[in-house]
């Protein structure tokens, strides 16, 4: 059975007083037993897809290209639908 998931979460980290807020993005693939799970910020979609492409790579690993192209679809829709929607104010 083939799933995936994704997610977008914010959250905050409080560390000795200050209090940090940072979006983090969530993209897993879970298929035959396996569970593939990749955190990103949006600074980082270049490497998140270098990671993607080294997965695939790997004959030890069962990530197959066709997991990484879904996977790296995935990534690049987020980072355009979020382009799309930072030209709204935030309410939190």
């Amino acid at each position: 059975m083939f799933g995936r998931s994704d997610f977008r979460h914010t959250f905050s980290l409080v560390f000795r007083g200050i209090q940090m807020t940072s979006a983090v993005n969530v993209l897993a693939l879970v298929r035959e037993g396996h569970r593939f799970v990749f955190l990103y910020d949006d600074d980082s979609v270049d490497t998140v897809l270098a990671s993607i492409s080294e997965y695939a790579r790997d004959p030890e690993l069962e990530f197959t290209w066709y997991d990484a192209a879904v996977l790296a679809q995935r990534v690049r829709h987020l980072r355009a639908e979020c382009s799309r929607t930072e030209d709204f104010p935030s309410l939190f």
